[in-house]
């Protein structure tokens, strides 16, 4: 299963998070020169994006592929914040590029990355894990925001002030 994990990291987020921006990056007149700020943002997006990949290995039992994903729900980690922290963890990787590098063809690559992420958990992620594990999704789903906030209740059912 080891094998397995690396080959989905290098597949996946390797290639979306750091190959693809890193070609775009050699092309930049100010490669050998990036913003320390954004090295930190990309530093930090790495570092949180790992330790998603650590919890779907080891207390999911599976990797972040979908031919191999995680046999169990995992609630632990960041995943106690948010339940979509790993993509998170990489649109801070591609805004750590394009912040180091000022860029904003990078700056439109997190975007459209982001705009895909999203529509994949909605239309996707989401059905999958309500079907694969029911009640234990449902009740974890009430409990954590989607990315790293929720509006507040009453905004969600519509009682705002208008």
């Amino acid at each position: 299963m080891f094998v397995r994990a690396v080959l989905a990291y290098v597949a996946l987020p390797g290639v979306i998070a750091f190959a693809i921006p890193g070609i775009g990056v050699s092309r930049l007149p100010n490669a050998l020169s990036p913003s320390p700020l954004g090295i930190a943002l990309f530093a930090v997006g790495t570092v949180l994006h790992l330790w998603c990949v650590r919890e779907f290995y080891l207390r999911g039992k599976g990797t972040l592929a979908p031919w191999a994903p995680p046999v169990h729900l995992v609630t632990s980690g960041l995943y106690r914040y948010a339940r979509n922290p790993m993509y998170v963890a990489v649109l801070l990787v591609l805004a750590g590029w394009a912040l180091a590098y000022s860029s904003r063809a990078l700056a439109v690559y997190a975007g459209v990355v982001g705009i895909a992420f999203h529509l994949r958990v909605v239309l996707a992620e989401e059905p999958t894990l309500e079907r694969t594990f029911g009640e234990q999704w449902q009740t974890y789903s009430r409990a954590v925001p989607r990315w790293l906030f929720s509006l507040p209740s009453r905004w969600r059912s519509g009682e705002h002030d208008a």
